[in-house]
């Protein structure tokens, strides 16, 4: 697999350098130069997800890792399923929140936690990631306690919920959690700039841990494959995907373009609507992002936009017909949550900004699937008093209340995050 930086295509990768550099030299992400499609599609989704994710892996990734290699980095990091699960007639959830920390980042941090792990003995590294929710949690999760790597999660202080808080801010051992007086985008921002720093590249073996590393979204595409595995036959699959940082829709786009039979993919976001009102004017427009109920999707300047800009060669009108988009705001996201709950579905914020679009654009004939990315217990402090009752909490969620924060506050500047990471 060849990647080249989304900024200048000579300057090329392999799979493996891309992994442990995360951004390119030159400020860029790194994608495929080439996606192979599949001429197998039926075979490989008779498969069950684990032989099928093994199989893409290999195709993709066998010029650099024998098979037994990829089978074990999946059969490591893959341990949970995606169920989809029916919500209103025509409409289901593909749940991709059963990993340890809840959320579907599980997939992405625990298979790159793996590739990175085959340089174990090599010189240490620090994984620098941003969050704005979950990330922090599935990647503090799965490099925690790994000898020779130390992890540093930047969230925007008091703008994820508690409990998201609490998953990457107690860990402690080395895990540190820095709470930056700011907007996710300026935790992005730094992190971005700590890149560009070769002094600190060098001197810390810096890679990221966020969706701008392509081994994340390598394992976030494997279960597209998985939801229209499960899918029924014949009626053509929309899929609407919440949106903030955009790497989960690259994903489903790789995945769409290797022959995984999706018709359409629907953009669904917040009130951060940079993405929808570029594909309404043709102007892009980033700005400071808004907070909302659905925290996760709270980016105002999403990186991973670059990869799909660059996958239809910036071609706006491509992009306009390939894609359907929508916005829903707060009082929308509850409405939802409380029609969803009637019907006896129970969804988190970033699952129901997605339904509440996905609805609006179905088209008929058309089945679809909405990507429910978080356990809804996460979020209970918004959605219990739309809700009117208690939501309870999983022991994974329970057990972090009694755990102190381990958290230290951090200026929106880049020399302050240099003096911290030397």
């Amino acid at each position: 697999m060849k990647l080249a930086s989304t900024r200048n295509p000579s300057t090329q990768a392999t799979f493996l350098e891309a992994a442990r550099m995360g951004l390119a030299p030159d400020g860029g992400l790194f994608a495929p130069v080439a996606i192979p499609p599949f001429s197998d599609m039926a075979d490989l989704l008779r498969l069950t997800f684990l032989p099928r994710s093994v199989e893409i892996l290999h195709r993709i990734l066998g010029d650099e890792l024998p098979r037994l290699v990829v089978e074990d980095l999946a059969r490591s990091a893959f341990t949970f399923p995606a169920p989809l699960v029916p919500v209103r007639p025509g409409i289901s959830a593909l749940e991709l929140f059963h990993g340890p920390t809840l959320a579907f980042k599980d997939f992405g941090a625990r298979f790159l936690a793996r590739v990175l792990a085959l340089d174990a003995g090599a010189k240490p590294r620090t994984v620098l990631t941003a969050t704005s929710g979950d990330t922090g949690a599935a990647v503090a999760n799965a490099f925690l306690g790994l000898p020779g790597v130390r992890v540093v999660v930047l969230y925007p202080s008091g703008r994820v919920s508690p409990l998201q808080e609490r998953q990457f801010a107690t860990c402690g051992g080395n895990v540190l959690a820095l709470a930056v007086d700011g907007v996710f985008d300026d935790c992005q921002r730094l992190v971005k700039g700590a890149f560009e720093d070769p002094e600190l590249v060098g001197s810390l073996g810096l890679t990221s841990a966020n969706s701008i590393n392509i081994a994340r979204l390598l394992a976030q595409l494997l279960y597209y494959f998985e939801a229209a595995a499960q899918a029924e036959r014949g009626a053509p699959l929309t899929v609407a995907v919440p949106s903030g940082n955009f790497g989960n829709l690259y994903a489903g786009l790789l995945a769409q373009a290797m022959g995984a039979p999706i018709g359409a993919f629907v953009v669904a976001t917040n009130a951060n609507r940079v993405v929808p009102d570029y594909l309404d004017t043709g102007v892009y427009r980033p700005r400071p992002s808004v907070a909302t109920l659905s925290n996760a999707m709270d980016v105002g300047s999403p990186s991973n936009w670059e990869r799909i800009h660059a996958l239809f060669r910036g071609d706006h009108d491509a992009m306009a017909a390939a894609l359907r988009w929508g916005v829903r705001s707060d009082a929308e996201t509850r409405q939802t949550v409380l029609d969803l709950d009637r019907e006896g579905y129970l969804a988190d914020p970033h699952g129901a900004v997605a339904c509440g679009v996905l609805q609006a654009q179905l088209r008929e004939g058309e089945q679809g699937i909405f990507l429910a990315t978080a356990h809804p217990a996460k979020f209970r402090e918004s959605l219990e008093p739309t809700l009117g009752r208690e939501i309870p909490l999983p022991r994974a969620l329970s057990d972090l209340l009694e755990k102190p924060l381990l958290n230290e506050p951090l200026p929106a500047e880049q020399a302050a995050l240099k003096r911290r990471l030397s």
